[in-house]
């Protein structure tokens, strides 16, 4: 018998400590439909006395006129561009080689795989993208080598002597491909340089 009045008020102080979790001291989560829930009180105010007598605090954007001369010069909405792409490192330049090496020993993968880590290490570099494209071109793999002349074209900002090279390396792989207004198109922008 005991057993079981431990039990029961065991059971009881389980539901009335749930029943005190779901209610908090705004009431229960509980909001019947039409009425509204209880708000929140407001924070406390401070006396006005001390807000009066205080300097008013500006926002950047509330600044008065004299402070305009102090601004950043406004940036162009533009996308930027960059007059050449970046050069080649040492490191780059070493891969590079290396995989000139490798495709006139006929290794394509091996130049490509070489390239690729070139690639890595100069993102922004025309030349690494221009050669990739020529690795591609001895695999006869002629839609990556589009894809990678096109790359390199992209980066090669205002250096006439890239542009010509990449365009008449397209024109070459267009023409490969049976492209032939295409690589028409690509010898007359080398030709206009």
């Amino acid at each position: 018998m005991i057993d079981r009045l431990s039990l029961r008020t065991a059971l009881i102080a389980t539901l009335l400590s749930v029943a005190g979790c779901a209610s908090g001291p705004g009431g229960g989560i509980y909001v019947p439909i039409g009425s509204e829930p209880a708000k929140a009180p407001e924070p406390p105010r401070t006396s006005t006395d001390s807000e009066e007598s205080e300097a008013p605090v500006w926002r950047k954007s509330e600044q008065p006129e004299a402070a305009s001369e102090t601004r950043e010069p406004a940036r162009s909405s533009s996308p930027s561009y960059r007059e050449t792409g970046d050069g080649l490192s040492p490191a780059a330049l070493s891969l590079v080689r290396e995989a000139d090496q490798l495709l006139a020993q006929g290794n394509i993968s091996g130049a490509i795989a070489r390239l690729e880590r070139a690639q890595r290490i100069a993102p922004r570099s025309a030349e690494v993208y221009f050669k990739l494209s020529e690795a591609y071109v001895a695999g006869n793999q002629l839609g990556s080598a589009e894809q990678f002349t096109l790359k390199g074209l992209s980066l090669a900002g205002s250096d006439i002597r890239l542009q010509r090279a990449g365009w008449l390396l397209l024109a070459d792989i267009r023409r490969a491909r049976g492209n032939v207004a295409g690589a028409d198109q690509a010898e007359e922008r080398a030709a206009s340089l």
